[in-house]
Order: C-alpha cells, then sequence, then structure tokens
C-alpha cells in the first residue's frame, strides 16, 4: 500500500535483525513486536544535518550538505595537515565517535562518486571505478520510478548501465539518468556550493592618538572582551585559545597568547590569564609612545551550552580544578602542567602519555581493578628500569633471589608469570627495553622483609643465550 508507514532509517541492532529502510512498518513490528519507533522530523533533520556540516568545516572550508543524510568534504590540498587521508578519516571517525554517532565513510574523486560510495558499498575497496560499477542503479540519485524502469529493464548495477549505449539511455530513461551517470564515473562535475565560512573571531579597537596609560588599555581590552562574548553567545560558543595583540606606534607589536582548558565566556577568567600572562613575561611590556590599536582573536572556539550545578557542588568543585589548570599553565608555560591519560599500548611503560593539561577537554577515566583485588601493576614505575642481578632455580622460573642497587633480596612469595609479547614493528630492536623487540615475562615478587617489586626478565631463552633482569617497579 502506499499509504503505508515505512522505516527511514534503522540503527545497527535493527539491521542486525533484519529490518531495513523503506520496510512497511507493519512488517517490521511483524519481526520484531518490540520495534520502539519515533515520528520522522525533516526540520530536525536538516537541522542537525547543517550543523554537523558546519562542526566539519574545522577539516576544510569547502563543505556542503547532501539531504538528506550525506556531508560532503572537499579535501584536496588539506590532508597532509592530518597525515594524509587515513589520517583525517581516523580523526573524523574518533569525533563523531565521541559524539556518539556512528558513520559511513568513503572517497573518491568526485562528491558524487564519495555519496554513493558511502551509502551504497558494502566494502568500497581500492579501486574506485570497479567499486562504483558494482553498485545498484539507486547509487545513481534518480527519481523512483527511474530507478524501478531501469531496473525492469534488466540494468541492476551501475556496470550495466555503463555498458550502454548513452543515446539509448537518455532516449528511454530520460537525459537525466546520463547526467547521473556521467557525474558519478567523473566525466563531469556537479558544481559545489559550499557552506559560506563563519567570520572569523576577531575584534579591533584603533586609536586616533596613541594609548599608553596601562588603566585605559585595561579599559579598551575590557571593552573588546564584551563584544566577543557577544559574539560567542550568538554562536553558542566559548573560547579556548585567545590571542590579544598590540600594536605600538612606532610599528613594533606585542603579541600574548592564553589558552584554556575548558571553552569559556567569561571575560573576569580570560582578564586573569591575561593578567598572569603578562605578569610572567621576562621582559615587561614597554608601550612607547603608546598604542594605536588592540586585536582580540579568538583563534579556538568549542560549542559552549548552559550549564547547571549539581547539588554536592561537584561541578563548582571541577571549574574551580579547571581554572588552575588555566592559571598554572599561563603562568608556568602549557608543557610545564601535564596530566597523565591511558594510551592503548599492552608495553607498560608505554600505557600513558604525559599530556599539557590544558589542552585536555575532560580528564579520562582509568580502568579499575576489581573490588578486593590487589593492582597488578605498580604505581611507581623506573623510567628506564634498572637493571638487576637475579638468581632463578630454573631457567624459565621465577627468581629465586636478587641483587639491587647492591643489597641481595630474598624472594618469600612470587606471582607470575605475566607474558608481554614485543611490538611486532620493532622486533630488530635492541637488547634495551626500551628498544622493544624481546620478550618480557613479569613477576610480582616479595621479600622476606614483605616489601613488593615488580621484576622482569627481557627475553627467552630461544630469544638470546642468557637474557637479563629488571626491576620496572615499586609496589605500595
Amino acid at each position: 500500500m502506499k499509504g503505508a508507514l515505512r522505516l527511514r532509517a534503522v540503527d545497527a541492532r535493527a539491521l542486525g535483525l533484519g529490518l531495513v529502510p523503506d520496510m512497511a512498518l507493519a512488517d517490521a513490528r511483524a519481526r520484531e513486536p518490540a520495534l520502539a519507533v519515533a515520528n520522522m522530523d525533516e526540520a530536525a533533520d536538516r537541522h542537525w544535518l547543517a550543523l554537523m556540516a558546519r562542526h566539519c568545516q574545522r577539516w576544510t572550508p569547502l563543505v556542503t550538505t547532501a539531504p538528506p543524510d550525506g556531508i560532503t568534504l572537499d579535501i584536496a590540498g588539506v590532508e597532509h595537515l592530518f597525515g594524509g587521508e587515513a589520517g583525517l578519516i581516523a580523526e573524523v571517525e574518533a569525533d563523531f565517535a565521541a559524539a556518539g554517532m556512528a558513520l559511513r565513510l568513503a572517497t573518491a574523486t568526485t562528491a558524487e562518486g564519495a555519496q554513493a560510495l558511502a551509502r551504497h558499498a558494502a566494502s568500497p575497496g581500492t579501486d574506485e571505478q570497479a567499486a562504483i560499477g558494482a553498485l545498484p542503479v539507486a547509487a545513481l540519485g534518480l527519481e523512483a520510478e527511474a530507478t524501478v524502469a531501469l531496473r525492469r529493464a534488466g540494468l541492476k548495477t551501475v556496470r550495466d548501465v555503463m555498458a550502454r549505449p548513452a543515446a539509448s539511455i537518455a532516449a528511454r530513461f530520460g537525459s537525466g539518468a546520463v547526467t547521473a551517470l556521467r557525474r558519478l564515473t567523473g566525466e563531469a562535475r556537479a558544481p559545489m556550493d559550499p557552506l559560506p565560512a563563519p567570520d572569523p573571531l576577531r575584534f579591533t579597537r584603533r586609536f586616533a592618538e596613541p594609548v599608553g596609560d596601562q588603566s585605559a588599555i585595561a579599559h579598551h581590552f575590557l571593552d573588546l572582551m564584551t563584544e566577543a562574548v557577544s559574539a560567542l553567545g550568538e554562536r553558542g560558543l566559548g573560547g579556548r585559545h585567545f590571542t590579544l595583540t598590540l600594536w605600538r606606534s612606532d610599528g613594533a607589536k606585542h603579541r600574548l597568547d592564553i589558552e584554556t582548558g575548558q571553552p569559556t565566556r567569561d571575560p573576569a577568567l580570560v582578564l586573569r590569564l591575561f593578567d598572569e600572562r603578562i605578569a610572567s613575561l621576562a621582559d615587561p611590556l614597554d608601550p612607547g609612545f603608546g598604542y594605536d590599536q588592540l586585536t582580540l582573536a579568538i583563534a579556538a572556539a568549542e560549542p559552549l551550552g548552559v550549564s547547571q550545578g549539581a547539588l554536592d557542588g561537584s561541578a563548582a568543585s571541577e571549574a574551580v580544578l579547571a581554572e588552575l589548570i588555566d592559571r598554572l599553565s599561563t603562568r608556568l608555560g602549557p608543557a610545564s602542567l601535564r596530566r597523565l591519560v591511558p594510551h592503548d599500548s599492552h608495553i607498560p611503560e608505554q600505557a600513558q602519555l604525559a599530556l599539557p593539561a590544558v589542552t585536555l577537554r575532560t580528564p579520562q577515566r582509568w580502568p579499575a581493578p576489581p573490588p578486593g583485588e590487589p593492582p597488578l601493576r605498580p604505581l611507581f614505575l623506573f623510567d628506564p628500569p634498572q637493571l638487576v642481578e637475579v638468581i632463578a632455580e630454573v631457567p624459565d622460573g621465577p627468581p629465586h633471589r636478587f641483587r639491587w642497587r647492591r643489597k641481595l633480596h630474598e624472594v618469600r612469595l612470587y606471582e607470575g608469570p605475566e607474558r608481554i609479547a614485543a611490538e611486532w614493528w620493532r622486533r630488530e630492536g635492541g637488547e634495551h627495553p626500551g628498544h622493544g623487540g624481546l620478550t618480557r615475562d613479569y613477576f610480582r615478587v616479595e621479600d622476606v622483609r614483605g616489601r613488593r617489586y615488580w621484576i622482569f626478565r627481557h627475553g627467552l631463552y630461544d630469544e638470546k643465550p642468557q637474557p637479563k633482569w629488571y626491576l620496572h617497579g615499586l609496589f605500595a
């Protein structure tokens, strides 16, 4: 029935149950009685698509929407900024995954080809033309009647249509089918209408007479901040990187940069950070004969919604911590204040990274051990691991005693081994643990005085004749 309700979009779980777009709702409920559905809101979908497209302008200025569910990015000339196409794709996927969204991505020489591959190809593969030829005729994007007519004529794939003379295709199915085919294969290009780039967040004050008084400069800077906060509020953004440039009348200029860990529209906070930045300068600002121009630029801004404090005061404490990080990073430098974040690596000393705290939006959670279980990793690690002399009962067995810092330790208890394989791409590394290349057998040992250590043998006996032992960490 033409008037029957149909599914417009389904999630991955529904696909696994055999439910697909354009299926009648009655048929879908017959397969899955507990199916949860929501009415389609085309206006809301268009609005959300536009918001996502503007978000994509962080990767390229040439972004356009392909309704109802597509976004096209022209990455020609910008992919090298992200380490190539693979690096850019990985960053886009990670960014949208953090927002809880699943994507289907594809690259092609034309926008139509990329959209068709993303929507209809099970696996784009490496041969673009072969992948496009294997697409169903629905990838041409024609009207429903023209698509049905192509299928009834026995033309199931784009390759089938390409094998027919263009004149016969135009005569039977219309010139639009030929145009769509040429654009899909790259023989013709459709004009791209990218979204307009947002105006830069840059605010300027020029003076008829140079200004050298500090209070007057602070007053004009506050006016600039008020203007910037208003512009940020209209866009629903908060600034994270602010740059103040003071242009002196003799042509010299002073540039001050600050960064914040969280997006902000608080003028008082930004002013305090600039005061910290000025106080940390080795040479104080010299206005000379005065400044004739002030410029405030916001180089990085992110969405900032309305927040409500929690009843337990946790939100307030987080805000205080974020402000402290901003102030210390501004005064001491971003690299002076770091935060450990988990890193996806099975090598212990590489399982965390020390990154500038001001660049991290929110702290990441560390994996917690099961309740009641002792920690498998010590809190304190030596960098690099310290060489020890070990006596073991059997070649591949646990240490019986070891000498560390000229003291002999008798092992009373041990746990292990925990075997950690070397990184396969560094098999040719050196003998030092930091060079990789050898398997590690870790033991948690306790000496007769109750002190616990984390010791490993660097290499198996079939990898090298006399593997060395190292002390990697101390348990509390």
